[in-house]
């Protein structure tokens, strides 16, 4: 089995989210004797933002620039990670009420008509094959479920869902640390939350 592991933060050995995926990575481990893991830290090795010429050249066009050359080749990698990875583990944390723009990055580099999802007669259709695992690490300073009175400002989680669920990648478990900008005995409560759901996670 393989397994790809995404971080995003932009906060090191201070990150939640880090920490929460390596948690994650390693009960994976603890229940699949063998798996392989592939790391990318989205943070340390950012893809461009999206482009014009990166649109062009998705349509056939002429490439004639190195770096975007290099972050199309990149882009193509990126796909070809989440076709063989039977489980995947994103680090997302919350930043002004969205994922971090070097994990948007990514999105745009994954989410390619033709390669992970059609336009058929029925509308969109997702072409990553049925039954990978989806984890999201979530790490958030405030509130935003449902029913808080932030609600109406998270784009963080439901993203995320929305768009896997776009390109097939429907069996998503977040397991979530919330609040934690509220002072270190709420972190300390949010962490050892997350750090519970990890460890009841089954094969």
């Amino acid at each position: 089995m393989k397994l790809l592991h995404l971080d995003s933060s932009i906060l090191g050995e201070h990150s939640v989210s880090r920490g929460l995926t390596a948690d994650i990575v390693a009960r994976e481990k603890a229940l699949h004797s063998g798996l392989e893991v592939v790391h990318r830290d989205l943070a340390a090795d950012t893809a461009l933002h999206l482009s014009g010429a990166h649109l062009a050249a998705f349509q056939g066009g002429a490439v004639q620039d190195a770096a975007l050359s290099a972050d199309l080749a990149a882009g193509g990698e990126y796909i070809k990670d989440l076709f063989d990875a039977d489980i995947i583990v994103i680090g997302a944390p919350m930043y002004n009420f969205s994922i971090p723009s070097q994990l948007k990055a990514w999105v745009d580099r994954v989410v390619v008509a033709g390669k992970t999802f059609r336009y058929g007669a029925n509308g969109p259709e997702g072409l990553l094959p049925a039954g990978k695992k989806v984890f999201i690490a979530s790490s958030r300073g405030g509130f935003y479920q449902a029913g808080t009175p932030a609600a109406a400002l998270e784009h963080h989680e439901s993203y995320l869902r929305g768009v896997l669920g776009f390109i097939g990648l429907t069996d998503v478990t977040v397991v979530r640390a919330e609040g934690i900008a509220l002072g270190p005995e709420a972190r300390a409560a949010a962490i050892a939350k997350a750090r519970e759901e990890i460890a009841a996670i089954a094969a």
